[in-house]
């Protein structure tokens, strides 16, 4: 099931059908949201490459994910699995969910060179870490990112990349 328009930010470019073929770089397929945006794009006719550390069996609505062998701390394997597409989705954390600021913040920065380089646009889920108590009990995009964790802290960090 595709997400609904309103929960992933989309420009409407990345949906409407073109005469070339476009190509997504999922890192983190295998997880939750890089494998639902995966089967998304997929069905909107998107090409999709991966980057992992050894090639999983996916099933995609329409085929054949093409695998890049490498890891996303290896900013020469995040390049060349960039090589040539037009969107990097940036769906990986650090193994084991842990040593956020030693391997996640690397990983974005090797992901942000990657769509420099193939000048390629990047999706990055938020997620609630970077609010505290702060924010209210309805978070949206101007609520104030004081986080209350260490995982919150870096993602504000991450964010404050992309921008």
């Amino acid at each position: 099931m595709c997400f609904p328009m309103s929960t992933i930010m989309w420009d409407r470019a990345m949906s409407e059908p073109t005469t070339s073929e476009r190509t997504a770089l999922v890192i983190g397929i295998t997880g939750a949201f890089g494998g639902a945006v995966a089967n998304c794009l997929a069905r909107l006719g998107w090409r999709i490459a991966a980057l992992g550390r050894k090639a999983t069996a996916l099933t995609l609505p329409l085929g054949i994910v093409r695998w890049h062998i490498g890891d996303a701390l290896n900013p020469a394997d995040v390049a060349a699995a960039a090589n040539g597409v037009d969107l990097i989705v940036h769906a990986v954390n650090p193994p084991g969910y842990r040593r956020w600021r030693e391997l996640a913040i690397p990983m974005l920065a090797n992901s942000i060179a990657a769509a420099r380089i193939s000048g390629a646009r990047i999706v990055f889920p938020g997620n609630v870490y970077n609010f505290g108590p702060d924010a209210g009990t309805l978070v949206s995009e101007t609520a104030p990112q004081q986080p209350c964790s260490r995982k919150g802290t870096v993602r504000v960090e991450m964010e404050a990349m992309l921008a």
